[in-house]
């Protein structure tokens, strides 16, 4: 319904989710021919600062899985609450979005979905371009300080009053809030009514100091099986798996199957303050025995050849060398003098090294947190918060992060779609909860 004076929606945070959910509601409204005031409220100077930076520079938009009920399975935390709004918008949604604005969205070989131009230049670009043509307006250096409700009585309808740090306050309607993990957000929520969970990094590689890793930086296994175990307290004990690409590293472990570890362990590693004990299987077999195998046919293979110029595929000299120096095995050692101690030994090696973690490093541009506003306050079909009428959430400000691959993009993009619509055309709100 079209109304006299214009809906005033403000947006708090420039970033990813910010944006699409800014775009999204200009869009419905201009749709349905309803006067709407949309601004972005963002504290620092530019906006998409981590779309900017995603990927090294690439920006991973999304994932190349079209299945909810399959793409949910990437979500440590918030996959139960994601399969509804997944439904209304997901990853194929994403790419057509793009697609109707002449930028491809390719897929790699490993799920990675980016912009055929391989620049995250291109996404920022078109989001500036469609909050020109559509008046959203932008403003940069807006640091929200407060957010006030208060009840017009002439117009007998609630609004919002926002304080900003050495701006003028404003009155609005709706408020999204899509800070990402900024403390800033949560701390917001907290005075409107709303509960954090516990916060802690997710996405973050493992510090180990071992010889058996020494100067081997930039070393990686294609299909390595990881087992990780904690110990917060000395009765319990938990253990994580995964299997993917690991990489070595100037401090130790990383790659994708470390990052999948890390993220589903984000709250247990910080309990245990970055404690653990890791196994790695290299090559990712599946039981003792093929590793034996494969070191007594090259032994069988090779009988006069020293050890250190032969190595199971799929490994590199380098690393074979200070794998065999790791055993005690002298790098001259003819494959034929290997006594069956040595190689059951090395097969064992080989299928479970085990490693101490003395702490964690945040991986590259990859700094996702685990934790935020508590997925039982908000209503997923809409994202409007069930404690306070007219104010929603959108991205990672909520509980909810998922696993390196374009996972966290498009819980950004789906749960701000979902919000921007709601927030235009929605004039009444679900039955409101006390927790």
């Amino acid at each position: 319904m079209e109304t006299k004076t214009p809906l005033r929606i403000a947006i708090v945070g420039g970033g990813a989710a910010g944006f699409f959910g800014a775009l999204r509601a200009a869009e419905v409204a201009k749709a349905h021919k309803l006067a709407v005031e949309i601004s972005i409220f963002e504290a620092t100077s530019q906006a998409l600062k981590k779309v900017r930076i995603s990927g090294g520079g690439r920006c991973n938009v999304t994932h190349n899985c079209f299945d909810p009920k399959q793409f949910v399975q990437n979500y440590p935390r918030g996959f139960r609450e994601l399969i509804s709004p997944l439904q209304k918008f997901q990853a194929k949604d994403t790419i057509e979005w793009f697609a109707k604005r002449d930028i491809k969205i390719v897929t790699e070989e490993d799920g990675r979905m980016f912009p055929s131009t391989n620049t995250s230049e291109t996404i920022i670009n078109c989001y500036k371009s469609e909050a020109e043509k559509l008046g959203v307006n932008f403003c940069p250096h807006y640091n929200v300080q407060e957010i006030k409700v208060h009840r017009d009585e002439t117009k007998d309808k609630k609004e919002f009053r926002l304080k900003f740090k050495n701006q003028p306050e404003i009155t609005v309607d709706r408020i999204l809030i899509a800070t990402g993990s900024m403390p800033s957000g949560h701390r917001l929520a907290c005075e409107l009514g709303h509960k954090i969970t516990d916060l802690a990094p997710s996405l973050f590689s493992f510090k180990i100091n071992s010889p058996l890793l020494t100067e081997l930086s930039g070393t990686s296994f294609g299909n390595s099986q990881l087992k990780l175990n904690i110990t917060p307290e000395a009765s319990s004990k938990k253990t994580f798996k995964q299997r993917g690409p690991l990489l070595i590293t100037h401090w130790g472990l990383s790659g994708p199957a470390i990052l999948k570890l890390s993220a589903w362990a984000a709250r247990e590693m910080k309990h245990a303050e970055y404690k653990a004990q890791l196994t790695v299987n290299w090559l990712g077999l599946k039981k003792i025995e093929e590793a034996q195998s494969l070191l007594n046919e090259l032994k069988n293979q090779n009988p006069k050849s020293q050890v250190k110029n032969i190595c199971p595929q799929n490994l590199t000299k380098r690393f074979w060398h200070n794998f065999l120096a790791n055993y005690k095995v002298d790098l001259d050692t003819r494959y034929t003098d290997l006594s069956k101690k040595q190689l059951n030994q090395l097969a064992d090696g080989l299928f479970n090294t085990a490693f101490d973690v003395l702490g964690k490093n945040r991986y590259k541009d990859e700094f996702v947190e685990c934790g935020g506003i508590s997925l039982k306050e908000i209503d997923f079909k809409t994202m409007q918060s069930k404690i306070c009428q007219g104010l929603y959430f959108a991205g990672e400000v909520l509980d909810i992060d998922g696993i390196t691959g374009g996972f966290n993009f498009q819980n950004a993009w789906t749960t701000s779609w979902i919000a921007g619509g709601h927030m235009v055309l929605q004039e009444q709100a679900p039955q409101l909860v006390t927790t």
